[in-house]
């Protein structure tokens, strides 16, 4: 059984037991949180759309973390002008716990 859940304008194709990195949520480590299923699939039968309006996902929180650095430099050749910037995405990593009709 797997589901695709919404979160942060993103998808994401989970199964129970997954551990799966969302934008972040502002919730405490070990909290439970629920996310809206858009797609739910058994194996033999699937739901979208209206049949899934009611579908819940419901997992823990693992941690609250950053991603890796990126470095963003931009430059204007001949110019000598340069900025260097760096950034890290923070997330939520979850653990999918339940998927329910």
């Amino acid at each position: 059984m797997y589901a695709i859940i919404e979160n942060g304008g993103k998808q994401y194709k989970v199964s129970e037991g997954d551990v799966v990195r969302v934008e972040k949520l502002h919730a405490e480590v070990g909290e439970e949180v629920t996310f809206h299923a858009v797609f739910v699939s058994d194996g033999e039968s699937v739901k979208a759309g209206k049949d899934a309006e009611n579908a819940k996902v419901t997992a823990t929180v693992q941690a609250q973390d950053k991603f890796k650095k990126i470095v963003v430099f931009k430059y204007k050749s001949k110019k000598n002008e340069r900025k260097k910037q760096g950034h890290r995405q923070p997330f939520t990593a979850v653990k999918i716990e339940k998927i329910s009709l």
